[in-house]
């Protein structure tokens, strides 16, 4: 809510330039100090003033509705949310599992696909694609946006239908329109708008790891990168993200390399520099995985002449071959992703990274989620009720 003191500043504005302009320039002069205030431009918690520095306290019912709204529907508080919390109750656990699970029901709630699923998936990215024309002439803004549209959607359907996340890695349906479908190779879709798709096996595609705007926002214009989709299945599925590079090593693309090598050759001589190897020797087999997926998400059991080798591997030494068998690896540990995509859900509603303090809170969504299944509105509910969401520490 507005308090006195920035109403009081907002009307000292507008009457200095009532008296300069009149009317207009009075409002136009207040509107001028709204619209660059910082609690305008920002999401502002304020820390009592009685609370020492530094120290944990739990965050007011007005403070929970505005994470509540902004994590669920990325817009602000109803006047249902706010009544709740004027009156103290939001915060009472009865009330806030009615006003998540009702929140969630809301079809404002597809903005955590597009907005959470943009951030965790990468798909803002999607946008910015361009791959080379003269191998992927077929390539268009249409297509762009299908891609992403496709995933955002089967997102979606988790959320409205209230499934497991878990259907997130491995699905027997997905949304295509014409043009997305001709593109992956499935017949009998028509037209442009989206319609759900039943799929059979042979049509090589389901869940995450089989959508095109995944696999080409993890590859480069000319080629695919199991080094970029390695990183990310390791940061994004399996929450362990390796370092960054070290400093002045080349990219793969600038450096000597055997003529006519494969892309597992030139990675291979790639990994035999030292400083290369302790990153590459986890990613690199990650993202072999998904080498019968071209640069813009085609299915392709050939390249350049060559069969493709689909044959990767875990850091734990676990080994499979193909999307298949990397899929069937990842729900062998299914808590493993639960707990990776609690961080990235927590990081969204939270604005900041998660930390070691935060993990027994990640551990305890992951548990409370677990008795039904890692159903989606159990895991949002146990991140409403977490310490990092309904707590704060005062500024230093």
């Amino acid at each position: 809510p507005v308090t006195a003191a920035e109403l009081k500043t907002a009307l000292t504005f507008y009457k200095e330039g009532r008296e300069q302009g009149g009317f207009e320039a009075g409002i136009e002069a207040a509107l001028a100090y709204v619209l660059v205030s910082p609690s305008f431009l920002f999401r502002v918690e304020e820390d009592p003033e009685h609370i020492p520095p530094n120290t944990p306290y739990r965050i007011s019912d007005l403070q929970l509705a505005s994470r509540l709204s902004f994590l669920i529907w990325s817009s602000l508080p109803d006047d249902r949310l706010l009544d709740l919390a004027a009156r103290g109750d939001l915060s009472k656990p009865e009330v806030l599992e009615g006003e998540v699970r009702r929140m969630l029901a809301d079809p404002r709630s597809a903005s955590l696909a597009v907005n959470f699923g943009g951030q965790w998936l990468h798909l803002r990215n999607v946008d910015s694609l361009t791959p080379d024309v003269r191998l992927f002439p077929d390539f268009d803004d249409n297509l762009r946006q299908a891609l992403r549209r496709e995933t955002e959607l089967c997102f979606e359907r988790i959320i409205r239908e209230d499934k497991s996340i878990i259907e997130l890695i491995r699905s027997n349906d997905t949304y295509l329109n014409n043009r997305l479908a001709q593109h992956y190779g499935i017949p009998g879709v028509e037209g442009s708008h989206f319609r759900r798709v039943s799929l059979r096996p042979e049509m090589r595609r389901g869940g995450l790891l089989r959508h095109g705007s995944v696999l080409a926002v993890t590859s480069y214009a000319t080629r695919t990168s199991p080094v970029l989709r390695g990183n990310w299945i390791l940061g994004n599925i399996l929450g362990t993200p390796p370092p960054p590079p070290p400093p002045d090593v080349p990219a793969l693309d600038g450096q000597k390399t055997s003529a006519g090598a494969t892309i597992r050759q030139r990675l291979a001589e790639h990994r035999a520099n030292p400083a290369c190897a302790s990153c590459h020797d986890v990613m690199d087999p990650v993202g072999f995985a998904l080498e019968n997926f071209d640069a813009v998400g085609r299915w392709r059991d050939f390249e350049d002449g060559r069969a493709v080798d689909a044959a990767g591997g875990f850091p734990d030494g676990s080994r499979f071959e193909g999307v298949d068998a990397l899929e069937r690896a990842i729900l062998q540990r299914p808590k493993i992703f639960v707990g990776t995509f609690a961080e990235k859900l927590l990081t969204f509603g939270l604005g900041r990274g998660v930390t070691s303090q935060d993990a027994p809170a990640v551990r305890s969504i992951v548990a409370a989620s677990a008795r039904q299944g890692f159903r989606f509105s159990d895991i949002v509910l146990a991140v409403a009720n977490s310490k990092p969401f309904q707590m704060r520490k005062t500024s230093p």
